[in-house]
């Protein structure tokens, strides 16, 4: 498994000794334990990427920049592996797509970008063998 985090999040209610094992556990089994110490929807990782990748949308949607020059941008200006566009391959577009298309006005106008420009053409991501980039 290569991205191996474990998000533990427990309520008010869990007892501590169960959650200290939960998160033993998920070490145990190779998985890096992140305890999440309050009740947070989306956990840590999707409330870091979801405005991530929706930034990235708005730049394309609105014809700002192209996808493979918006995640060019990321990695020099970051150093990081990929951007929010080869993100979203792995992740599948059908998940942002379900997410922003429940979200307010912004975000199903970026859900309606998504589908009639990719979705509706099969570009799923890395599964489908298309999604922003193409894959072989």
């Amino acid at each position: 498994w290569k991205f191996n985090t474990a998000e533990v999040m427990g309520t008010a209610d869990t007892d501590p000794a169960v959650f200290d094992e939960v998160v033993a556990f998920a070490g145990d089994i190779g998985m890096v334990p992140i305890p999440v110490h309050k009740e947070k929807s989306g956990y840590v990782l999707n409330s870091l990427l979801v405005p991530f990748l929706n930034a990235g949308f708005t730049l394309a949607a609105g014809g700002y920049a192209e996808p493979k020059d918006i995640d060019n941008v990321w990695r020099i200006g970051t150093g990081a592996p990929m951007g929010p566009f080869q993100i979203t391959d792995i992740i599948g577009l059908t998940t942002p797509y379900n997410i922003l298309a429940h979200g307010g006005e912004k975000d199903q106008a970026l859900a309606a970008w998504l589908k009639s420009e990719y979705i509706d053409h099969g570009k799923l991501g890395v599964a489908t063998g298309e999604g922003f980039y193409t894959y072989n």
